[in-house]
């Protein structure tokens, strides 16, 4: 499914166990909420805001989750144009 060199660190990542095991809890939890909501003693207006907050916050966890990851790769990304320059200006001056 997904293969990973592992000999160059920054090409490294997760597993493909790791990501079944995201996305099946991830389906799992979504699953028993929407259930657990339905199931629920209440009115149906009670019913239609617990799904729409449940909705809602999936939506703005998994924007939330992108967001890091971009900004955890820009970060990186710039650290390695730092360092290169670092390594260049150190190398033009030893030699």
């Amino acid at each position: 499914m997904f293969m990973t060199q592992y000999t160059n660190p920054d090409v490294i990542g997760d597993s493909p166990a790791w990501l079944s095991f995201i996305w099946i809890a991830f389906g799992i939890s979504l699953t028993l909420m929407i259930i657990g909501i339905y199931y629920l003693p209440v009115d149906w207006w009670i019913k239609g805001y617990l799904y729409m907050g449940t909705l809602f916050l999936t939506a703005s966890t998994l924007t939330l989750s992108k967001s890091l990851r971009d900004r955890h790769e820009y970060e990186r990304l710039v650290n390695r144009v730092k360092n290169a320059r670092t390594e260049q200006v150190l190398s033009k001056y030893e030699g």
